[in-house]
């Protein structure tokens, strides 16, 4: 890139990061001591505040740079990406977003704890919740990796790893200084940005094929080197049985993994009223739909517009189809219109990623600290002695979370950031939503079932990573020159997943103890009707 280039991204970046900054120090000001307010903003955000939050939260870097750039490379196949991650938000719709507002407070494990033991079930929720946090993270550090490696030209290795670094200490600065009320904040500026971004890159796209969707999907079917078949389902999955189930197996965990995201989940407390946690949903619904659309159109328009083997020549996984597509669309290299809308578009892809890791290391020092050191600590001292500790504890965490998704990141950059959240989500889907399901909805269920169903499917679904093509065994894997690749799927959920449900299920069936029946009745009218909600 030229140094315009560089120079007009970096006073964009330098500029977000002095207002989200601003955002956390006005912030920090208020009292933060108190664990609602950290952890849950005080509850007072309203549904719309809410629900563009949530979407800044959801639209990450997979979304606008992993989605677009697997589309560009496979076409239909990576389509499926999009789907996949909107369609999720029906299941926590009806199922989930006004039971968990109504039955916690401020992590998965409250809704858990209710009718439980709490301490395994503390212990087990919050481990699988930093899990989850922790591969979530690693794919928008992977992301930030790739923009800055374009950015400035590639300029190798050593950039990348600072930019992942410095990504990881802001990200620490916003969630220890800010809590919630400044994260959600910088997720509402984010969101507004990316749509906007989103719009006028769709925009251009579209006018620049006068407005024939038709002719755009032919010509990035011609440009991208595997004619028809780009427009047809298999180019990516569909070359043999095991490509087939790892298609399966990534749907599964697309569809299923949203509703046991930690930092999606924590969202819900923010708000005053199970009704607002609703009305919160519908918003982000209507945002997030539309920008999946758009990112449809940004992934065939960089294919139509760039050519396939541009966008693989510049990041083998298809990371930075966005922001080149826009260079090409204000004009090219070494216009002033390319240089601008290039430099725009890596700042909102930036900021993107900063909002988004600083929910996703709120939610997980939450869970370290409400859930993990709660349950471990010695008894004692006042509500407001012990609720200040739990504050200061989830500050240290946030900077112990960032460092390890900070070294696994420098791991995994070649890999693409939609594809890493794919595996997050797995895990969740794995080891949090059964577990949810079964303490919402089945009388029965005991607390050796909660202990079972979350290790259950967390230590499968991470030892079947760890043995997949993922890690080792193929020249895209995180260590190409080993192999103990023993498990062919590049996604584990359709192993995992009905593992968690089953083993949730044997662990209520071979219980010793009874299921409490008057605690599930009393978080059943909770659940249902709010009495007595947080």
């Amino acid at each position: 890139m030229t140094g315009d280039h560089q120079n007009l991204a970096l006073v964009l970046f330098s500029a977000f990061i002095a207002v989200t900054l601003a955002i956390t120090t006005w912030v920090s000001r208020r009292r933060q001591g108190s664990a609602e307010e950290f952890y849950a903003g005080g509850r007072l955000f309203s549904p719309m505040e809410n629900g563009f939050a949530i979407a800044g939260d959801y639209m990450s870097a997979a979304s606008f740079l992993g989605i677009s750039g697997l589309i560009a490379l496979f076409g239909y196949d990576g389509l499926l990406y999009s789907v996949g991650f909107l369609v999720a938000w029906l299941v926590v719709l009806f199922l989930v977003a006004e039971l968990v507002r109504n039955c916690g407070r401020f992590t998965l494990a409250d809704v858990v704890a209710a009718r439980m033991k709490e301490r395994p079930v503390r212990i087990a929720a919050g481990a699988a919740s930093v899990t989850v946090s922790v591969l979530y993270l690693v794919a928008q550090m992977v992301g930030a990796g790739s923009l800055v490696a374009l950015l400035l030209g590639g300029a190798g290795a050593q950039a990348r790893t600072w930019m992942v670094i410095g990504v990881g200490a802001l990200m620490v600065v916003y969630v220890a200084f800010g809590g919630m009320r400044a994260t959600t904040w910088i997720q509402i500026v984010k969101a507004v940005l990316l749509l906007g971004g989103a719009v006028a890159l769709t925009v251009l796209v579209v006018v620049r094929f006068h407005g024939d969707i038709n002719t755009l999907l032919n010509t990035a079917a011609e440009r991208s080197g595997h004619g028809r078949d780009f427009l047809a389902p298999g180019l990516k999955y569909g070359g043999s049985w095991v490509s087939r189930l790892d298609f399966i197996s990534l749907g599964i965990a697309l569809v299923l993994g949203t509703a046991g995201l930690p930092h999606i989940l924590s969202r819900f407390y923010t708000v005053p009223t199970a009704r607002a946690a609703r009305r919160s949903v519908v918003w982000a619904i209507g945002l997030i739909g539309g920008f999946y659309l758009m990112t449809i159109v940004l992934g065939f328009g960089a294919a139509a517009v760039l050519g396939s083997d541009a966008v693989r020549a510049s990041n083998t996984a298809g990371n930075t189809a966005v922001p080149l597509l826009a260079m090409d669309l204000g004009g090219g290299a070494g216009s002033t219109g390319g240089t601008v809308l290039f430099a725009v578009v890596a700042a909102v892809a930036f900021a993107t990623i900063l909002a988004v890791v600083a929910g996703i290391t709120l939610a997980s020092s939450a869970s370290v600290a409400h859930d993990l050191y709660a349950s471990l600590r010695r008894p004692g001292g006042t509500a407001q002695q012990r609720q200040r500790g739990e504050v200061a504890v989830a500050r240290v965490a946030a900077v112990g979370v960032g460092a390890v998704a900070i070294g696994l990141a420098l791991l995994a950059q070649d890999l693409n950031v939609a594809f890493l959240v794919g595996l997050a989500f797995a895990v969740a889907a794995s080891a949090n939503l059964p577990v949810l399901l079964y303490a919402l909805f089945w009388r029965g269920f005991t607390t050796r079932g909660a202990v079972w169903s979350v290790y259950g499917g967390l230590i499968p679904a991470m030892a079947l990573v760890v043995l997949s093509p993922v890690v080792s065994g193929s020249p895209e894997s995180i260590f190409p020159g080993l192999d103990f690749a023993f498990f062919p799927l590049q996604n584990p959920g359709v192993v995992s997943i009905p593992l968690g449900f089953l083993m949730g299920w044997l662990g209520t069936v071979f219980s010793p103890e009874a299921a409490d029946e008057a605690r599930h009745a009393e978080t059943e009218v909770r659940a249902l009707t709010g009495a007595g909600a947080a």
